[in-house]
């Protein structure tokens, strides 16, 4: 994705679509997908959890007891040793079921103890793997503060090493912390006094810690109550004076924040699986509503109407499901430069999900409404996920940021280049020539070798976008130079952009291996892919149209303006009396 900000297309991440799974893992997988069903079918009740606001021993030991909370532990330390292929696949399933219980699977492995599999030394690994694998020992991610949300570096949780520098000691608090009254493991960040290598000066950094609650000084308050997720545990968690041993560092000192930020980008792809088997869910009761509800004197899957709300519920499935797998195979086969493409299908898949779950309450009518087919349950759990492991707006500026910032690296390599022409003409031409054909309409990108001939068209709407997006991208660039960061409004139109077509890209990419391989939903996998390239094509021709637009100043000015007015007045604004006659 970062080079999609030059208006370039590096294909080998996604053409072919990834399959890195071998015969053994498709097995493995396949093996583990009808236990993992009948566990929710037969042992899980999600409506009792949500009802409950917790998630029974009996249910939870039998979540043990089939592996579910080691799926991505090494065999090794007892784990079912599956990668994140794999995990996804699993996350699915949960996605479908019961999104409560989920959140104390993910938070337990996807960002709990994953910094010990990312950062652990081979003893750490060794003493905490087995416990948060098969001893029934609950793991947390320990981050947020009252005064730190997104802004992960503001936290006040301060750690101070002893003076035989052998501990730290630890004080501070947490909040909302998933599992936090169930952890006796923790991934917990704190601001260190560091030493500057260099000047010799003395800052605060975050540093990452391995916390047990044995270690005393370790409380937590009740479980906090939850417009959804409510099955899960949710509390603020407490240290005080609590003796860390200087080995229980994760990662290096100082580099807290590092290992936070690496944690969360890696976790962020079993989010997109995940609710990619919620829609699949919401998408079945939907369906089966419409197949056999009779209005006007016709079943309701015959209307317009509905037909629409189905395929575009359909379409954003699909998309959701390509970048999710996507991501995962890419990560199994060694990339470690995914972060905006996790953040993407996080951005994409939540809130994708949010509107399948609403369009399938709206095509069930006032049955949606009501509890007992489980919609209204999906809906509030669906709501978090806008909101956890980085919010959707912060997202958006990372994704649009970190883009900008590539494709304004490479703009300064070609000033030095023009600088020193005679020692550069290769790469000169080279950039010379790519502007020149996109600029009179021929194309920087050609995506016609990668796709089948059905195909042909939608490429060629998705190579179109890629070009003007990258020329979009330097426009504002040489329009705001650094002052880019400030202009939060065209930077959210160049993130729209970038998530609509990677999702073009991901659909192209997999329905064009259905297709190779002609199996037997490659025509349907084919129509979805064109729906999508039409509807997002149009939609990355107007957010590029408005990041240039030159009345978008004046436009952001008048909202800035009604912003500071609804604030000063607490967010009441009296119109006065008014006159009806």
């Amino acid at each position: 994705m970062a080079n999609i900000f030059r208006g370039n297309l590096v294909s080998k991440q996604v053409f072919p679509y990834p399959d890195v799974l071998t015969l053994e893992q498709k097995e493995t997988t396949d093996s583990m997908l009808d236990p993992f069903q009948r566990f929710f079918s037969d042992v899980n009740n999600a409506a009792r959890n949500d009802e409950n606001s917790v998630i029974d021993d009996k249910t939870l030991d039998a979540l043990w007891e089939l592996g579910g909370m080691a799926i991505q532990v090494p065999s090794e330390y007892g784990g079912l040793g599956m990668n994140n292929t794999q995990y996804a696949r699993l996350c699915q399933i949960v996605g479908a079921n019961d999104l409560g219980l989920g959140i104390t699977l993910g938070a337990h492995q996807s960002i709990g103890f994953k910094g010990i599999l990312l950062y652990g030394t081979p003893e750490q690994k060794a003493k905490y793997l087995p416990k948060v694998a098969s001893e029934q020992v609950y793991a947390a991610f320990a981050l947020t503060e009252p005064s730190s949300g997104s802004d992960a570096n503001s936290i006040r949780s301060r750690a101070v090493k002893t003076p035989d520098n052998k501990y730290y000691i630890l004080n501070g608090s947490k909040i909302w912390i998933s599992n936090g009254g169930l952890a006796d493991v923790m991934t917990v960040f704190a601001q260190t006094e560091q030493i500057d290598k260099k000047t010799g000066e003395k800052k605060d950094k975050v540093t990452a810690f391995i916390v047990e609650r044995s270690f005393g000084g370790v409380t937590n308050g009740a479980p906090e109550k939850k417009m959804g997720i409510k099955a899960s545990n949710t509390a603020e968690v407490y240290f005080e004076d609590v003796k860390i041993p200087i080995e229980n560092v994760l990662g290096k000192e100082g580099e807290g924040f590092k290992v936070a930020v690496n944690i969360l980008n890696s976790g962020r792809f079993g989010m997109g699986a995940t609710l990619s088997g919620t829609m699949k869910k919401c998408i079945e009761i939907a369906t089966a509503h419409a197949n056999n509800r009779t209005q006007f004197g016709q079943k309701i899957k015959e209307f317009g109407t509905i037909q629409e709300k189905l395929v575009n519920m359909n379409i954003l499935q699909y998309a959701t499901e390509s970048m999710a797998f996507m991501i995962s195979q890419n990560m199994d086969s060694g990339s470690q430069d995914y972060h905006l493409e996790t953040a993407i299908s996080k951005v994409y898949a939540s809130e994708c999900a949010w509107y399948v779950a609403d369009e399938a309450i709206q095509i069930l009518g006032g049955m949606g409404f009501m509890k007992e087919t489980g919609l209204e349950r999906i809906m509030r759990d669906l709501r978090i996920f806008r909101i956890f492991e980085g919010t959707n707006e912060v997202l958006r500026l990372f994704v649009a940021l970190s883009g900008v910032q590539y494709a304004g690296n490479h703009l300064k390599e070609l000033q030095r280049a023009l600088k020193n022409p005679s020692s550069n003409l290769g790469f000169i031409f080279k950039e010379a020539s790519r502007r020149a054909t996109s600029t009179i309409g021929l194309g920087g990108v050609d995506l016609s070798a990668f796709v089948v001939p059905e195909l042909q068209e939608s490429a060629k709407k998705a190579a179109s976008c890629i070009d003007l997006f990258g020329r979009t991208t330097e426009e504002v660039l040489m329009k705001y130079n650094k002052n880019i960061i400030n202009e939060q409004i065209v930077l959210n139109h160049l993130a729209n952009s970038a998530i609509d077509i990677y999702a073009m890209i991901a659909t192209l990419s997999r329905s064009t291996r259905a297709a190779k391989l002609n199996l037997p939903t490659a025509e349907h996998e084919l129509n979805l892919t064109k729906a999508l390239a039409n509807q997002a094509t149009e939609r990355v021709l107007q957010h590029l149209r408005k990041a240039t637009s030159p009345q978008l100043q004046s436009e952001n000015k008048l909202v800035s303006t009604i912003a500071r007015k609804i604030c000063e007045q607490d967010g009441v604004h009296s119109t006065g009396v008014i006159d009806l006659n």
